[in-house]
């Protein structure tokens, strides 16, 4: 059995197969090893494709093989939060029965943890225990030496532990019952997604997934005919009518649709990489924000006179959003990493809504879970929400509706998450490099810190007093009112009516609210950079990224640069702010050239002054061709000319 094995793992894409003859072997095998080891022990019968899949899984660096099955003596349990190993060890040592599936004896290790996998072999070799568990007794080693392992479950294919010889006759048939290519085909399409996926998307894209994978397109190819498709229905909902409007709605479906396939197709022929994955994060941003932009062109060429302030709002808005929702995942991930942080206020209002929040996505299929799914706005809903507005109604509308239930579910979300965060209590940005994601730049740290009263509180303040000066600059930019000075004008040249609110007091009020507006930002800057230790310190990137934004929209109003022109600056702004959040995801480094992107307080201090001196358009154009040309050339640095050696995947059984 153990060459049949050893066979499927050459099969399965192992550059090199080796036997240890115990764990001291297998110890000295990995330390030797340059790239990334895979630990199988003998006993498992698989489809080949279970094992291609973990070798390939994208989740990360390691990765473990996770069963059903009933644990047999010897075998290692586990308890899994949000795709994470939390714990491992024998049934009895997960007390409560908070076991959640079973080892499956095989482990994909990463580079960075190989180290803890040879200590792990090392200190399971000193203790002499039984030869029937090795591998499960290494595994549980290997979660206690901290790495971090993700869980890959089997889904349709099948996986067993045979630990008898009369078990392998059944196992084999199990195997043999399955077709593997339609399974593999079928596990392209995620297990659980969003209402409108599942329903309006997912019943056929595995057909169009299939399709491509004949005509051998790359996952990045059709990212990117999904972003030709939406510009196309940005186009149409540009231009405007009623059939034009109808084809671009038809085109977003169309574009959705491939928005889902190139994920299927990276999962169905196992094309994956950190290129593809930057790629689709990015392109997916940039498709939604060239749809609004489209949006707000078309409703304002339609007349309303506020169409592109709409789709100013609406980038706003989303942006902001999925600021929060990136670090609430990491939180939460971490707060899954961490048992022992949560707060002591257990049977807390946020341990109930955490209970009830898991037994809601446990129940899949009911009302409960599709509402739970559906209210929080996800892009599949989005995007089907745009396209029947705008095909029923006009740009207008679309842009209003989006708004509306983007204000709703941010509410809905944000007031949630605040109480559960606030039972996780854990200080997730003092695991990470909170400089770079708060996108600080050399005149924040260059700014004394101020620790009171706590980094959350100076990132609101500052949010708060950028949105005041925008009301100030909404003020400037509306039609004034006629004021009745000296009475009805003569033929002398008696003044009969003046804007002289406009034109007099409010500019001088401005001259001064943008230079003490600025300095409630450095505040900001000061105050976000002290240690994140609150419950609630997660928001702080997001109640930053808000303040920049508005602080622009602001200057630019009050500097009368058109509006289009405030949406392309806030949308060069995104690509820099949604390429942090990339790496955020995947725990990447900088960009090459973020040093030089002057950090949100130094970008908003340019835009100050160029609005001081009366050249507000000018600042926009030039600082977000900056910006622009920098994120290009970050890409470009990052993805074409790095030099990564892909190293060896070994399998050690």
């Amino acid at each position: 059995m153990g060459e049949r094995l050893a066979t499927q793992w050459r099969r399965a894409g192992a550059t090199e197969v080796r036997v240890a003859a115990d764990l001291v072997e297998l110890a000295d095998l990995a330390e030797s090893s340059d790239g990334p080891v895979v630990v199988s022990g003998a006993d498992l019968v698989a489809h080949t494709a279970v094992l291609r899949h973990l070798l390939t899984s994208p989740v990360g660096p390691t990765v473990a093989l996770v069963l059903t099955d009933a644990p047999i003596d010897g075998q290692t349990v586990l308890r899994e939060e949000r795709g994470q190993v939390v714990e491992a060890g024998h049934p009895e040592q997960l007390a409560g029965g908070a076991a959640t599936g079973v080892f499956g004896g095989a482990v994909r290790v990463g580079r960075e943890d190989v180290p803890a996998l040879v200590a792990a072999a090392r200190a399971v070799a000193a203790g002499r225990l039984p030869a029937g568990a090795v591998v499960d007794q290494l595994f549980a080693a290997l979660t206690g030496q901290g790495a971090l392992v993700f869980a890959h479950r089997v889904r349709l294919l099948v996986a067993h532990r045979v630990g008898e010889t009369s078990e392998l006759a059944r196992a084999d048939a199990a195997v043999a019952s399955v077709d593997e290519d339609r399974a593999e085909l079928r596990l392209s399409v995620k297990e659980k997604d969003d209402f409108f996926t599942t329903y309006f998307v997912s019943t056929w894209s595995g057909y169009v997934t299939k399709f491509c994978a004949r005509l051998g397109l790359s996952p990045t190819s059709v990212t990117m005919a999904s972003v030709v498709l939406a510009a196309a229905a940005a186009a149409m909902f540009a231009a405007g009518g009623r059939p034009l409007l109808v084809v671009g709605a038809v085109l977003l479906y169309l574009g959705f649709v491939l928005d889902c396939v190139d994920g299927q197709l990276a999962r169905y022929t196992r094309n994956f990489s950190a290129w593809g994955g930057w790629l689709d994060t990015m392109a997916d941003r940039a498709k939604e924000y060239l749809v609004y932009a489209g949006l707000g062109f078309g409703a304002t060429e339609a007349g309303v006179r506020y169409g592109w302030a709409l789709a100013i709002a609406a980038m706003t808005l989303q942006t902001v959003r999925h600021m929060t929702d990136a670090w609430y995942g990491v939180l939460h991930d971490e707060a899954a990493r961490r048992p022992r942080s949560v707060g002591a206020a257990g049977g807390g209002i946020g341990d109930r809504l955490n209970a009830a929040s898991t037994r809601v996505q446990a129940d899949t299929g009911s009302v409960s879970y599709w509402l739970k799914r559906t209210v929080v706005f996800p892009i599949g809903e989005r995007w089907a929400l745009i396209s029947l507005a705008v095909a029923l109604f006009d740009q207008r509308i679309a842009l209003l509706a989006v708004l509306t239930w983007g204000v709703l579910a941010f509410v809905y979300t944000g007031a949630l998450r605040t109480l559960r965060a606030r039972w996780m209590w854990v200080p997730v940005l003092d695991t990470l490099d909170a400089t770079l994601h708060r996108d600080d730049g050399p005149v924040a740290a260059r700014l004394p810190v101020l620790r009171r009263p706590g980094p959350l509180v100076f990132a609101v303040v500052a949010a708060f007093g950028a949105a005041v000066l925008l009301v100030a600059g909404l003020v400037f930019r509306l039609p004034a009112p006629t004021v009745e000075l000296l009475g009805a004008a003569d033929s002398t040249g008696g003044i009969d009516s003046v804007e002289w609110w406009r034109w007099t007091a409010l500019p001088a009020v401005l001259s001064v609210a943008v230079p003490v507006a600025l300095v409630v930002l450095l505040l900001g800057a000061a105050g976000a950079r002290a240690a994140h230790n609150g419950p609630l310190d997660w928001l702080v990137p997001a109640a930053l990224r808000a303040a920049e934004f508005l602080f622009a929209i602001a200057v630019g109003l009050i500097g009368g640069a058109p509006l289009w022109l405030i949406f392309g600056y806030l949308f060069v702004l995104t690509l820099h702010h949604y390429d942090l959040v990339a790496r955020l995801e995947k725990r990447q480094p900088a960009p090459p050239l973020h040093a030089a992107t002057l950090g949100w307080e130094g970008r908003s201090a340019v835009l100050a002054a160029a609005t001081i001196a009366g050249m507000v358009s000018v600042g926009l154009v030039v600082l977000g061709i900056y910006v622009l040309v920098l994120f290009v050339a970050s890409v470009v640095l990052a993805w074409v000319f790095r030099d990564v050696p892909p190293g060896r995947r070994e399998s050690c059984g």
